[in-house]
């Protein structure tokens, strides 16, 4: 039965979110109930992605993500794919419409990190629009159901939060990008000597983003908004504590949150809006 198949299918995308991230996966059970599938399925086919460019460093990775561009197209004009990850995320493209322009801006971004290893500013716009916005976008068509008023309205500050989660990710991450894989994303930032200043710049940049993203979580659909705000309270959550951490050590050690302080932010996002008219 097809049904099976296609139940299956979105299951394998839940179980790799549930494996890969604790944050999002929270996230995602505190929406609506009819937004959990169609996100896992969205985030399975993302992170599938990024791991054959950031991890797959003993195999042919080229190769491994022509094949995967490859197997995705297939499995949007065919309407099926026997990569479980791909069917369920072809399922969702069809029923909510996703244009593929924006699957196409986040291939060619996951293709960006196997060429380049550091970004000028208009090659970091295009990697940071590709690899995080579109993403952002992606969700908000779920969550928008058909109303392109309200998608149009939303897709700005959805773009601004996917940008600025991936900022965050990028200093998080500067131990294993720069260190080990030897990219630099920031551009014009010299990571043999990372200022005071330099931080403070990017910092700043990002708190712009985050700025600009909360009006738009605000006017998220009521069930889409708590899961949302919870993403968006826990990577200001990190974000601080990454603020804390003094430009000369931030590669020397990745920031994250404890699994029991994210459970604290979920009770406290709970009670915030389960508990008033917001």
């Amino acid at each position: 039965m097809i049904e099976l198949f296609n139940r299956t299918s979105v299951e394998c995308s839940k179980l790799v979110t549930e494996h890969y991230s604790t944050s999002f996966t929270l996230g995602i059970k505190t929406l609506d109930r009819k937004f959990h599938y169609p996100i896992y399925a969205i985030y399975g086919f993302v992170r599938y992605a990024d791991e054959i460019v950031d991890t797959f460093y003993d195999y042919d990775q080229k190769y491994l993500l022509e094949k995967f561009k490859a197997d995705t197209y297939e499995a949007l004009e065919q309407g099926i794919s026997l990569n479980p990850i791909l069917h369920a995320f072809q399922r969702v493209v069809k029923e909510y419409r996703i244009e593929r322009k924006l699957i196409d801006s986040f291939l060619k971004s996951m293709e960006m990190d196997l060429y380049f290893n550091e970004y000028s500013e208009n090659r970091y716009q295009e990697y940071i629009y590709g690899s995080a916005e579109v993403v952002g976008l992606m969700c908000l068509r779920v969550f928008c159901e058909g109303d392109m008023a309200m998608f149009d309205r939303l897709k700005e500050p959805a773009r601004k939060l996917g940008a600025a989660f991936q900022k965050v990710n990028f200093l998080r991450d500067l131990k294993s990008d720069f260190v080990d894989r030897g990219r630099v994303y920031f551009p014009g930032v010299d990571f043999t000597d990372f200022s005071r200043d330099a931080k403070q710049l990017i910092e700043d940049d990002i708190q712009r983003d985050f700025d600009d993203a909360y009006v738009g979580i605000m006017n998220l659909p009521r069930g889409a908004r708590m899961g949302v705000h919870l993403a968006y309270t826990y990577y200001r959550t990190l974000f601080n504590k990454i603020k804390q951490v003094p430009a000369s050590r931030i590669q020397e050690e990745r920031v994250r949150v404890p699994d029991m302080k994210k459970i604290a932010l979920l009770a406290q996002t709970y009670v915030r809006f389960r508990w008033s008219s917001i």
